[in-house]
Parts: structure tokens; sequence; C-alpha cells
């Protein structure tokens, strides 16, 4: 009888059960937790907490396997429908849409189609504040170099600090496809925290003046010399512009800038492609986010995602995070000093690419502060540019690194 039980023991997920898979388990549930009840982020942390919990259902064998067991004796990868057969279909998603680079494009795509440049090509000048932002990324490469992770390593730890999750994983398979699941995780857990991260950075740097400059106040008494005509042909000239710019100096980011910039071209036309931009910004990019954020999840089962490496992941993806935050204020600070128009600092804030949720909670700070304050638009000037900002930089370091 004894034998028995074993023998169902055996066959069922029980013998598989480590303190390691429990341990995935609860951070699958609070990854679930946060996307669903406290609503952060859950477009992606949804399908990421769900492919964490597929990952380490014991025997069940839905986790991303490492690219040395998909390799032939002759050094050559599997075929996709060996893949499939062998590994299942996670795999087989995963191989064939993520480590391709497919999926991160893809998103761009979308986002692109989402967004308005025109505050920030009514505002060039706030626009800087966006590239100012990208300093934690190449301030977290140095500090984890001499902590002593490789460089692809480094940069790709850095990258978190774009605030930006479709460029992180799309650095992370070009540079260390290994830590894909802790980057994609910290990458798209401190997006959805950009609630708590921006008012505590930005508590720190700024005084109750900096809080309270009134940007619509400083147009009246400073107003601009120049104003866009044709705005319509402008912003559809843009796009192609940028592209053909960005491509020609920094050749690695094109797929990115690219994609990113034909969504906003399509939105941009007007009804004559709004098909086209309906459908990259609704079923093309909501079918990638599903697969990515799934896959993402599958490639962090317990003997992965439990190392000392993970926490030092964690760990400089916050301080890259909270960096390039300061970074931003701290550069709208200076620039303040020489000029008689002054910027709120939290315009500077918003150089993540975490748009537009980061130009939401600067704007709520400033409400805080002055109810009459509504800074939206200035910081959608700078939040836009850093996702331009944070997609050129992940160009330079693969092309440097990879």
């Amino acid at each position: 009888m004894i034998e028995f039980f074993n023998n169902v023991l055996d066959v069922t997920g029980f013998a598989f059960v480590e303190w390691g898979t429990v341990l995935m388990w609860i951070i699958s549930g609070i990854l679930l937790y946060m996307g669903i009840f406290k609503e952060y982020e859950p477009l992606l942390l949804v399908p990421i907490g769900f492919g964490v919990l597929l990952a380490n259902l014991p025997g069940a064998g839905l986790a991303v396997v490492e690219s040395s067991m998909v390799v032939e004796a002759d050094g050559s990868l599997m075929n996709l429908p060996e893949i499939a057969s062998e590994y299942g279909i996670i795999n087989f998603l995963y191989y064939s849409l993520i480590k391709s680079g497919l999926l991160p494009p893809i998103i761009f795509m979308g986002v692109g189609a989402l967004t308005d440049f025109g505050p920030m090509l009514r505002n060039l000048k706030l626009a800087f504040f966006g590239s100012a932002a990208q300093i934690g990324i190449f301030t977290v490469v140095l500090l984890a170099v001499i902590m002593g992770y490789t460089l692809p390593e480094a940069a790709s730890m850095g990258i978190i600090g774009g605030a930006d999750g479709p460029t992180a994983i799309y650095t992370t398979i070009k540079l260390a496809p290994h830590l894909l699941g802790p980057i994609a995780i910290a990458a798209y857990s401190y997006m959805a925290m950009v609630p708590v991260i921006i008012p505590g950075v930005a508590k720190l740097l700024m005084t109750k003046d900096d809080f309270m400059i009134n940007m619509k106040k400083q147009d009246k008494l400073y107003p601009p010399k120049y104003e866009i005509k044709h705005l319509r042909t402008v912003k559809i000239l843009f796009p192609i512009v940028l592209t053909l710019v960005v491509a020609i100096l920094v050749p690695s980011a094109a797929p990115l800038i690219g994609m990113l910039m034909l969504g906003n071209l399509l939105k941009e036309i007007g009804p004559n492609t709004a098909r086209l931009a309906d459908a990259a910004s609704g079923p093309i990019m909501n079918t990638a986010t599903v697969f990515l954020g799934v896959c993402v999840g599958a490639t962090m089962p317990a003997e992965v995602f439990l190392r000392w490496e993970t926490i030092g992941i964690l760990v400089l993806g916050l301080f890259a995070f909270a960096i390039s935050i300061a970074g931003g204020i701290l550069t709208v600070k200076l620039y303040n000093k020489g000029s008689k128009k002054k910027i709120n600092p939290l315009v500077g804030a918003t150089g993540l690419s975490a748009v537009p949720m980061a130009s939401r909670v600067a704007n709520d700070v400033a409400l805080k502060y002055d109810k009459s304050n509504h800074i939206l638009q200035y910081c959608m000037s700078s939040n836009v540019s850093g996702v331009i900002g944070s997609a050129v930089a992940a160009g330079v370091l693969i092309a440097f690194l990879s």
C-alpha cells in the first residue's frame, strides 16, 4: 500500500515541489496582485505574473529552457517545429517571437500610434530634459561594471533606468538574454511604481518654490518667440525625418525608432490610415503584449530566478530609475539658475519613458501645491522625448557591445 501511494506521488507534481517552487508561486501571486487589484501596469504584470506561475508548475515543463539545450551537435539552433515538439508551446513562442527580437519593435509600433509628439514639437526646449534623464542608464552601467558584471550585463541593467519595458527587453535579448526574466520584472515593476518613485525623489531634491513654478504664468510673462505653422505637416514629416537621422547616426536603434515612428506616422496621416493605426495600437499590440508577458515570465523558473545576481539586478534597476528622475530634476534646476523663464523641475522628472503615467503623476504632484498649476502638456514634451532618448541609448549600447 505504501509503495502504491509512493508511485501515485511520483506521477503527480508533488514530487517536484521544493521551497524555491513555492517561493516563485508567491512572487507570481505578488505580480498578479499588483496587476489585478492595485492596477499597476495590468496589461503587462498580469501576463508576466501568470508566465512565472506556468514556469514553476511542478513537472509541467512549461519553463523556457536555456539556449544551450536547443542547439544541435553541429552548433546550429534547432528548427522551430523541433523546439515545439521537444520543449512545448512556450519555448516555441519564446524562440520564435522573443529570442528573435520580433515583439518589442511591434509593441513600439503600437506605442507610436498612441503617441502625440505635438507637445514636444511645440516645446522643443523641454525635449532636452527628456534626454538628460537618460543619465541613470549610463551611471548604472558604470556602477554594475565596478561591481563585477560584464559590460553587456551592465548595459542590460542600466537600460532599466529608461523606464521602457520593450526597450529593456530588446536590449537584454541582444546583450544578455540569460538575464531577461529579472530585468523584465524590474523594468515593469518599477514602471508600475512611478506614482511612488517620482514624488519620493522630487521631495528629496525640490523646494516648495520649485513645486509651485507655474508654467502657464511663465508663458504669459515670457511668451514663446516662435510658433510652429502648419503643425499637421510638421507632425507628418517628423517621424520620417527622425527615422532617417537616427538610422544614419545609430543604425542599431533603427528597429525600435523605425517602428515607433511608423506607428506615429500612421496616426498623424489621419483618416486614410486610421484603420492601420487602430490595428497597430489595438489587436496587433495587444496580441504582442500577451505573448511577450507570458514568455518573459516563463524565463523565470526557481533555479534561474533565485540567485544573488537577481537581487543585484533589482537593486541596480531601482537605482537607475531614481538617478534618471534625479538627473532630469537637477538639469532643470541648473537651467533655471541662468534663465529668466523658469521651468518646473517636475518636467525634468518625466524624462522617463513611462508615457503618459509619469506626466500624470508629475501633474498631480504640482496640483497639490497649486491647484491652478496644470503642467501636463509641458511634462509630455519631456516624457515623449524620453521614449526616443531611451531607444537611442539602447541602440548605442547594442552597437558598442553586441
